[in-house]
């Protein structure tokens, strides 16, 4: 299957919600402004795996969130910090360009270290 074979009833360029075919109303998809091109499974998984990535790093920064908000006396810059590093990720993650390998394979490194290192820090 290619990016062009994939179903649409939404205006092209369009967000949706893949998991029930439908457009989004509101809201940010990271795949709504891909360029059309053949996609091979291994490169649907390897795009698909660093968009994960940069997921389990937002994840790690609301890990860091609620751990200094359960805090008796929690530390607003750090929680401010936590949320800016959120926001950058997210945009970052919408950076992300599915034909260009090198930066698919370096995201999934890059982002998946960053997820350890922020989640070893709680520890």
């Amino acid at each position: 299957m290619t990016a062009r074979d994939t179903p649409s009833t939404a205006p092209q360029g369009a967000p949706r919600d893949t998991a029930h075919g439908t457009a989004w109303s509101s809201g940010v998809s990271v795949t709504h402004d891909l360029e059309p091109h053949d996609w091979s499974y291994e490169e649907t998984a390897a795009y698909e795996a660093a968009i994960e990535a940069v997921n389990g790093a937002v994840g790690a920064y609301s890990a860091t969130i609620a751990a200094e908000e359960a805090k008796d006396a929690p530390d607003p810059a750090v929680i401010e910090a936590a949320r800016a590093a959120q926001g950058r990720l997210a945009r970052e993650r919408e950076g992300l360009r599915s034909a260009d390998r090198e930066q698919i394979v370096e995201a999934r490194s890059h982002y998946a270290r960053l997820a350890r290192e922020v989640m070893a820090d709680l520890t």
